[in-house]
C-alpha cells in the first residue's frame, strides 16, 4: 500500500527534532481507525513520550474505539498546531503531523501509572502534586479508566504559509 507523502516538499519537516517538537507541543490528535469498510475517527488529548516514541491516552473502559481496535489495531492520527488565518493572503499558518503505528490498551498496572504520568506531564508540565492529591498515585483510582498507548511506527511532518 503506498504511504503518504508530502507533496509540496518545500513545506516538509524531516527532521527528528522538528517532528519531535510538534507531537511535545500539541494536545489534541485525531485518531483514524478502520474495520472492513467502515471509518471511525475520535479526538483525544494525549501525552508524548519521547523515549519510547509512543503517545499515551486516558480513555473509559468500554466504548466503539475498542472494537475498532480489536479488529483492526493499525491506525493513522494527525496532530495540528493552529498558528491561524492570514486574512488578505488565503493562507493559514499551522504545522501538522500524521502518525502511523499501533493501539493497544495497557495493561500492566505500572505502565497504567506511567502512561497517565506522561499525559498529565505532557497536559499540566509537573503533575507529581496533581496525581497525588487525585489519588492516581494508587492502583485502585486506575480500576474505573483505562490507559491507551500508542506505539509509533512513521511520522510525517509539515508547515503551511
Amino acid at each position: 500500500m503506498p504511504r503518504y507523502h508530502v507533496r509540496r516538499t518545500d513545506r516538509e519537516l524531516t527532521g527528528a527534532v522538528q517532528i519531535d517538537a510538534i507531537l511535545a507541543e500539541g494536545k489534541y490528535v485525531t485518531i483514524a481507525f478502520a474495520r472492513e469498510n467502515e471509518p471511525y475517527l475520535v479526538t483525544m488529548s494525549y501525552g508524548f513520550d519521547a523515549a519510547r516514541r509512543a503517545l499515551y491516552f486516558h480513555a473509559a473502559t468500554e466504548g466503539l474505539k475498542y472494537e475498532f481496535m480489536e479488529a483492526n489495531p493499525a491506525v493513522c492520527a494527525t496532530i495540528v498546531l493552529d498558528g491561524g488565518y492570514v486574512r488578505g493572503e488565503c493562507e493559514h499558518n499551522y504545522t501538522s503531523a500524521v502518525v502511523r503505528g499501533r493501539l493497544s490498551r495497557v495493561t500492566d498496572p505500572a505502565e497504567l501509572r506511567y502512561g497517565m504520568r506522561v499525559l498529565l506531564d505532557h497536559l499540566e508540565g509537573d503533575a507529581g502534586e496533581w496525581v497525588s492529591g487525585r489519588g492516581l498515585d494508587r492502583d485502585k483510582a486506575y480500576e474505573r479508566m483505562a490507559v491507551l498507548r500508542l506505539d509509533i511506527d512513521e511520522v510525517t511532518a509539515k508547515r503551511g504559509k
